[in-house]
């Protein structure tokens, strides 16, 4: 699951549409494949693409192209999915591979090269495959603990505020996580273990975790719209778990779509637990509408788009000027310290250790 995953869930849990409904008219009925002509380009994304309908409006306008998107599932699905079609593919850019993704696309040749314009303006750390130029660097984010407040008061605990906490008696049978295996937070969050305890120590940790009670479940809906204790969506659903696993920019998306919008998020943020995600386009090998996919994914880096995206996806832009909203900074700022980890340590070791985690856990 990518970053933007959380957006249009959290959406549903709030009484809010869809996220297609963001693209209005600019998004015609999925099916098909690829462009059925030279006026018409193709996104290809997982399930939470949005956008404002006068923003992409202005760029049809401008750019001639109608926009087409078709939506495939959660992030770990499309990518699959897209890899597989390669050769036939279904659009002409793809959004939403992430870095924990990212080798598994670029291994298989599922985009070919193309530097959108405007990939100067990126943040030095947000860029990526230089020398090929392969994909745009779109949004980022950060996977962390999140905690229901109302919980920590009534029972007079502080709140966790690293890995090492949670294994703590204190927070005994508190969380609940994704399965690193089908969910991308989930797989996030394990990176990010693996990040702060080392190739050594991951495994004893989440045998800690483990034994302090942690629940898994499969997907990051269930996780904060059912289980999570502080979430709108988990009190409706009696959710008994005030520590989840989900993003940064989730206790804004609270104030936000709340009515009315309290002062104060309901929900804080364990700020030693992030791991930084960092979302990706590219233009999709054997595309048949390629100049139609360069000028989306040049539109995509645009300021216009960059601006916009925050509150749709709940994500922070990349480009460098872009407008940070006032509530991002105020209830979801970044992690001033994410974990981190190099692309290709991801690659080379992903597969183990979800394969180690899921044995460990899932036994």
């Amino acid at each position: 699951m990518s970053i933007t995953k959380k957006v249009s869930v959290l959406a549903v849990g709030l009484g809010m549409v869809g996220t297609l409904a963001a693209c209005g008219s600019s998004s015609d009925e999925a099916g098909g494949s690829g462009s059925g002509d030279s006026k018409t380009v193709t996104l290809v994304s997982h399930d939470s693409w949005a956008a404002s309908k006068d923003v992409i409006a202005a760029f049809e306008k401008k750019s001639g192209y109608k926009v087409k998107v078709l939506e495939d599932g959660d992030a770990g699905q499309a990518v699959n999915k897209a890899v597989l079609t390669k050769d036939n593919p279904q659009g002409d850019v793809f959004f939403g591979v992430d870095n924990t993704l990212l080798s598994r696309a670029l291994d298989n040749g599922l985009f070919q090269p193309y530097e959108a314009k405007g990939s100067d303006l990126v943040l030095p750390e947000y860029r990526t495959d230089q020398d090929k130029h392969r994909v745009t660097p779109v949004d980022t984010g950060d996977i962390c603990v999140n905690y229901d407040k109302a919980y920590f008061d009534k029972h007079e605990l502080a709140p966790p505020k690293s890995f090492d906490d949670l294994v703590k008696p204190e927070y005994k049978d508190l969380l609940v996580t994704e399965n690193a295996g089908s969910s991308s937070p989930g797989l996030g969050f394990l990176l990010g273990t693996a990040a702060k305890y080392g190739d050594e120590g991951w495994e004893g940790y989440w045998k800690k975790l483990e034994a302090n009670g942690v629940k898994v479940v499969d997907s990051w809906e269930q996780a904060y719209n059912e289980e999570f204790s502080g979430s709108s969506g988990g009190k409706k659903a009696k959710g008994d778990r005030p520590l989840v696993v989900s993003y940064a920019s989730s206790p804004p998306a609270e104030v936000i779509y709340a009515d009315p919008q309290p002062d104060t998020a309901p929900t804080g943020v364990a700020d030693g637990t992030c791991f930084r995600q960092v979302e990706y386009a590219g233009l999709l090998s054997n595309a048949k509408n390629p100049e139609g996919g360069k000028a989306l994914l040049d539109f995509l880096l645009s300021k216009p788009f960059q601006d916009d995206m925050p509150l749709n996806m709940f994500v922070y832009p990349v480009r460098e000027g872009a407008q940070i909203p006032e509530a991002f900074s105020k209830f979801g700022p970044q992690a001033k310290d994410p974990q981190t980890l190099d692309p290709a340590k991801i690659a080379d070791n992903r597969d183990q250790w979800v394969k180690s985690w899921t044995s460990l856990v899932l036994k």
